[in-house]
């Protein structure tokens, strides 16, 4: 019923992704990124009757011998909005048999951006022990009014909004190299202090870059250096929050609440309908996101394909290897 093609174009792709309202994870520049960094990116495109009815970018991350490698769709598959559960299970079941005849290693962790509530389902599927996105999120409808936005948001933050305007706090977007190293050093000093790991500084650079328009950048700057930003990756259907910090300056500035607001009135501005929060758990970043209304988003939950019996013996000694290799880098 479907065929499948590997699309090598990324001026092709990126079209496809974007009629099709994909993700932002699901651009061109995503790959690219994961490419430069331990992993590498297929795209395919799947279509029925000569048609382009859905598309997947797959990462593959390369695994120590005897595991080879394992599969990861971000964010997709993006579908066609005509196409029923039935044919998107149906394409979903085609794509994994398509990596897992042409790439093959332990399975594939596949995590949609489609909400809990649609019929689809994967076959021979088993819920992810080792998830890499979150399923429930916070998702704002950009398509409402600036008053309605602001209305779903808490006392507390619709102040700091409007005291930041008040105080003409200095918020743009960052596009120079030079502003995007003083973002860099907030964000390193913010984590010494908090005690989280990061990203080699290449890692950001190269994602300010590969991603290019797609990758969207805002800060409060104060007396020359950065004191607070938020990071997003962004397609026309979707922005969609990678990272955000803030120094003692930004904390005392209480720029956080006007920062991320200036971010969600751009993608009300480009016409992008979602502005995803990415992740909520019980921590005071998402006490802070909850901040910006007062519902939540279930989306479906990471469902892993095995391809090999070494699957579940990876599955058991991933999280090990990532304390091992936390203590390294510590």
């Amino acid at each position: 019923m479907y065929t499948i093609t590997a699309i090598t174009d990324s001026g092709e792709w990126n079209a496809l992704v974007e009629d099709l309202k994909g993700h932002p994870l699901q651009k061109w520049g995503w790959g690219e990124l994961k490419s430069a960094h331990n992993w590498n990116a297929t795209r395919l495109l799947v279509a029925k009757d000569g048609q382009p009815v859905a598309a997947a970018q797959v990462l593959h991350r390369h695994l120590p011998i005897p595991f080879k490698s394992l599969s990861h769709v971000p964010r997709g598959p993006v579908f066609a909005d005509a196409l029923t559960g039935a044919d998107r299970t149906a394409i979903i079941d085609d794509i994994v048999a398509w990596v897992k005849k042409n790439v093959g290693g332990v399975g594939i962790t596949i995590e949609t951006d489609l909400d809990a509530t649609d019929a689809v389902a994967v076959t021979g599927g088993v819920p992810s022990p080792n998830p890499i996105l979150y399923p429930t999120t916070l998702i704002l409808d950009t398509t409402v009014t600036e008053d309605e936005l602001m209305a779903q948001a808490s006392k507390t933050t619709r102040y700091d909004i409007r005291k930041g305007a008040k105080n003409n706090l200095d918020i743009r977007r960052v596009e120079s190299d030079e502003d995007l190293e003083k973002v860099l050093f907030t964000y390193r000093e913010n984590a010494h202090r908090a005690g989280f790991a990061l990203h080699d500084d290449s890692y950001y650079r190269d994602l300010h870059h590969m991603l290019g328009e797609d990758s969207y950048l805002v800060a409060c700057f104060h007396e020359g250096e950065v004191a607070s930003f938020v990071w997003l990756a962004r397609s026309g259907q979707t922005y969609w929050e990678l990272y955000a910090s803030a120094n003692d300056a930004g904390r005392k500035l209480r720029a956080n609440a006007p920062v991320k607001w200036y971010a969600i009135m751009q993608a009300k501005a480009d016409g992008a309908p979602r502005y995803d929060m990415n992740g909520l758990l019980n921590d005071g970043i998402s006490e802070f996101k909850r901040s910006f209304s007062k519902h939540e988003n279930e989306l479906q939950p990471s469902v892993d394909v095995a391809f090999s019996p070494l699957y579940s013996v990876w599955n058991k000694a991933l999280p090990t290897a990532k304390k091992v290799i936390r203590k390294v880098r510590g």
